[in-house]
């Protein structure tokens, strides 16, 4: 049986990973300002599940789940707000 502290260092380094996973597309799109390569139903289906996921950890006052998909979702639905905004916008000039 693991002990709990590496359980909670599992589940930490899982949500750090996956939750910072998206800060870089984040970056990238507010860098370039277009973000047509973006699938809106990914973005949309992933956000849902991530605002389920956030309501799951309210339910079982799990801070870990509540912080993770909390953040996780400001973040997908960042780009999912951009992606609707400048999705389909043209490239701005440059210099």
């Amino acid at each position: 049986m693991l002990a709990s502290w590496t359980v909670t260092l599992v589940g930490s380094a899982a949500a750090v990973c996956t939750t910072v996973a998206f800060l870089p597309q984040l970056l990238r799109v507010w860098r370039l300002r277009r973000a047509e390569e973006i699938s809106t139903t990914t973005f949309a289906l992933f956000s849902a599940g991530t605002l389920l996921w956030f309501f799951y950890g309210i339910f079982l006052q799990a801070w870990p789940i509540i912080l993770a998909n909390g953040f996780t979702l400001v973040l997908a639905g960042a780009i999912l707000t951009l992606r609707l905004a400048w999705g389909d916008a043209p490239r701005p000039r440059v210099g």
